[in-house]
């Protein structure tokens, strides 16, 4: 980072942390520095000037000053604060799910644009796309893995090659595609050709067009369960948003 005490910035807020009585830990995802832990003094008393900024999912433009080992914030100027997903609990719920998933992908000092933008258009398209919110995070799943370096090979399958598979499944611990009765058996999650021509969609299509596709309940339910366990097997570890979002689903349900 700059030599100088003050950084200008844009970011979301992934996640805050209470702290002292009206302090706040804030974590920002910025393009040039990934993820950066900001103490944010007297954030949640009345009247504190960027306290709309430090809302969960704002993304703003801030003002951050050094000191020691944190960035405590001076001044900040909301951008964007995708305050309709406040108007629907189940898809703030899976806005929350984006934001830790991306958490999880990034790190302090690496530059995060691809992620930031991926999951700027992700809360935008919760917010304003009436597409099925399962839709919408398989898509984002799979492909915030692949941007992170995760990206499942779904050109064909790995063992026989073949490009058109009659069962197609995605092995999760190799995150390779094989045809079911191809490879060692091991855990996999079952797609259906609508389902993997999804996939490949959001993985090798336009990403101006991520979320341009119609399934079936059948392969959207398909794709979904894979881009769950794919992301969930990878990563090695669950995420209490992600449980909260299905615990809301069940209740619709």
């Amino acid at each position: 980072m700059s030599a100088s005490p003050y950084l200008l910035t844009s970011g979301v807020v992934l996640r805050r942390t209470d702290t002292k009585e009206a302090d706040q830990i804030l974590t920002l995802l910025t393009a040039e520095h990934g993820k950066i832990p900001v103490i944010a003094r007297g954030v949640k008393r009345k009247g504190c000037r960027y306290a709309a900024a430090a809302g969960l999912l704002a993304y703003s433009d801030w003002s951050l000053y050094h000191r020691g080992d944190w960035y405590y914030a001076n001044e900040a100027e909301t951008k964007e604060l995708f305050s309709g997903l406040g108007k629907d609990f189940l898809r703030l719920s899976l806005g929350c799910y984006f934001a830790e998933l991306t958490e999880a992908l990034t790190a302090e000092g690496e530059e995060s644009g691809e992620l930031l933008r991926h999951l700027l258009n992700g809360l935008y398209a919760i917010e304003n796309f009436r597409r099925p919110p399962e839709l919408l995070r398989a898509a984002f799943e799979l492909r915030a893995m692949s941007l992170a370096g995760y990206e499942p090979l779904l050109e064909g399958c790995a063992f026989c090659g073949k490009a058109e598979l009659e069962e197609p499944v995605l092995d999760l611990g190799s995150g390779v595609l094989r045809c079911r009765r191809c490879g060692s058996g091991g855990a996999g999650m079952p797609l259906d050709g609508d389902a993997l021509a999804a996939a490949r969609h959001v993985l090798y299509g336009d990403p101006k067009r991520l979320y341009g596709f119609t399934l079936g309940e059948e392969s959207l339910r398909r794709l979904s369960a894979a881009a769950e366990a794919f992301t969930l097997a990878q990563l090695e570890r669950g995420f209490r948003t992600l449980d909260y979002y299905k615990s809301l689903r069940g209740m619709e349900g």
